[in-house]
């Protein structure tokens, strides 16, 4: 595999986590839902937003996530300075540039493979006790968490127990299988261009996202060499409407994953017609608030610095009359 400690088998985790957090992000009750079932509106939203991970549109999963204004917005705040969404919706989302950064690097194929030859190679027991300790650790972890709901500590522990079974059981300590999947993600990180803060601020967020749709599907097809498909988890999404009043519904998801079947229930709001999870509503809302608020301070002492300049030129002009 491709993580060269025990960190790193943990951040790819956290990752496949990630890629169906972006639209999974609830709990689980009920018998199973009827697949050849007609979708609800705020069904077929959840689905699309699905297909385009599954897809590695990552634009087209930004554009269908909010309503095209707060998208607009949420365009110009990336550019200026304040916000790096949708990227924030990932877990552990300030791991990102430092993995892209390491694997990045000219001797990153070499040094990668010489530590999984040092620390993973041949050691097929104790990574299976790893990956037991972390899903005990994780489903600890999420139950002390006080800022998931019951619900979502309900639905990624579920995720995590599996994810962590996953682990026991897939050949993460198969040398030849590691060193194709070192090569895969060391070149496609690469490509994308971004490694630091500089450089997403530079790229803007749209050319961001394009440049790391194929870091994402080479990820997922690392993960589907050892048996993980996000992709069969995207793309078999399930749901159907629990409840529904006004503009909020409340949708009952399964999806399958590493061959067992998780469920959840998402909050959905309706805006100018069309159906968004509303927790990403709720975290765009806060986000721009933030951001307008922190551009509006930006503003406010570039201002001061204009006037305290023009006012020291004054007293200067004013001083060199006879």
């Amino acid at each position: 595999m491709s993580m060269s400690s025990k960190s790193w088998q943990y951040r790819g985790h956290a990752l496949a986590l990630a890629l169906c957090g972006l639209v999974l992000l609830s709990a689980c009750k009920g018998d199973r839902i009827d697949p050849d079932a007609p979708a609800a509106e705020p069904v077929a939203a959840l689905q699309q937003l699905a297909r385009q991970v599954a897809d590695n549109d990552l634009i087209g999963y930004a554009r269908a996530s909010v309503p095209p204004a707060q998208y607009e917005r949420l365009q110009s705040a990336w550019a200026q300075g304040h916000s790096r969404w949708p990227l924030t919706e990932l877990p552990l989302e300030g791991q990102l540039l430092p993995m892209l950064a390491a694997l990045s690097e000219p001797d990153a194929p070499q040094r990668l493979q010489r530590s999984f030859d040092t620390q993973i190679a041949g050691q097929a027991t104790g990574v299976r006790q790893a990956a037991h300790s972390m899903g005990l650790f994780g489903v600890q972890y999420l139950r002390n968490q006080t800022d998931y709901t019951d619900a979502q500590r309900a639905h990624y522990s579920q995720v995590v127990d599996v994810l962590s079974r996953w682990a026991a059981a897939a050949p993460l300590t198969d040398k030849q299988r590691a060193r194709t999947t070192i090569t895969l993600l060391t070149a496609t990180a690469r490509t994308t261009g971004l490694s630091t803060d500089a450089q997403l601020q530079t790229a803007g967020m749209e050319e961001s996202l394009r440049r790391l749709g194929p870091f994402f599907k080479a990820f997922k097809t690392a993960l589907a060499s050892y048996g993980l498909s996000l992709d069969g988890a995207l793309t078999g999404l399930r749901g159907e409407v629990v409840s529904a009043l006004g503009n909020d519904a409340v949708v009952r998801v399964q999806y399958p994953l590493a061959g067992e079947q998780i469920e959840a229930q998402v909050r959905m709001t309706r805006r100018d017609g069309h159906w968004y999870v509303s927790r990403t509503l709720e975290e765009a809302d806060a986000l721009l608030q933030a951001a307008q608020a922190a551009q509006a301070e930006h503003d406010a002492r570039q201002a001061a610095e204009t006037e305290a300049a023009a006012t020291v030129k004054d007293g200067a002009s004013a001083s060199a009359k006879p």
